[in-house]
């Protein structure tokens, strides 16, 4: 209760109206790729948006989904004709992705496949000591006949999939000039930073007030 006074507390509450509550969702919305609720939601409330926050979604929720299912190979082609730099530039996204695609092979069981496939494409990552230890796990699954007992088996897991899917999602953003996190998740951060600082500097002035427009903007 404390931490909601104090950060509600330190809002411009004058900046608070309808049109911010608005974008808040709609930022929600665009962000998860779901078009037919942000139309639908547009034409509910009035909200005017840029045209160029539509554009590319199916694209995007393509490709989001490809990669949350395992289907790693047709994420990359399709992110590769959206904006092929991506991949390019993003050395860490790229052997995520190509990653799923070896897990994918070790889940079905084509031990030889995902050998050559690794041998080809994620060796080459060896070369950097960051990407070492990953490689030495990925590479452990195939000791397994059950590699989803293994104690890499989190690499198996849909919530692996997830975050290489969500990284992939914000880049996409990042690159269409869009945000890459919503506006929930910037005020979500902010009351992080106020939980930390009524905790560390109790009995203190706290962090001085910001705008709730500070974040629909950025």
């Amino acid at each position: 209760m404390r931490l909601t006074i104090f950060f509600f507390g330190h809002l411009n509450l004058q900046a608070i109206n309808d049109n911010d509550i608005h974008n808040i969702v709609l930022s929600y919305l665009i962000h998860n790729c779901y078009k037919e609720s942000v139309e639908s939601f547009i034409a509910c409330t009035g909200t005017k948006q840029p045209v160029d926050y539509l554009e590319d979604m199916d694209k995007r929720k393509r490709i989001f989904h490809f990669a949350l299912e395992g289907n790693a190979l047709k994420a990359i082609e399709l992110t590769e004709q959206l904006a092929q730099d991506i991949l390019e530039n993003n050395k860490d996204l790229q052997f995520d992705l190509l990653s799923l695609h070896f897990v994918e092979l070790v889940c079905s069981r084509k031990c030889t496949e995902a050998l050559e496939f690794a041998q080809t494409k994620l060796s080459p990552f060896g070369k950097e000591h960051k990407y070492m230890e990953k490689l030495e796990d990925f590479m452990a699954l195939l000791a397994y006949k059950e590699p989803e007992k293994s104690p890499m088996f989190h690499l198996l897991s849909l919530e692996y999939r997830q975050q290489v899917a969500d990284s992939l999602n914000r880049a996409i953003l990042a690159h269409l000039s869009l945000p890459s996190y919503t506006a929930m998740e910037k005020l979500i951060q902010q009351a992080t930073v106020v939980r930390q600082c009524l905790s560390q500097e109790a009995g203190k002035d706290g962090p001085p007030p910001f705008s709730l427009k500070d974040f629909l903007k950025s």
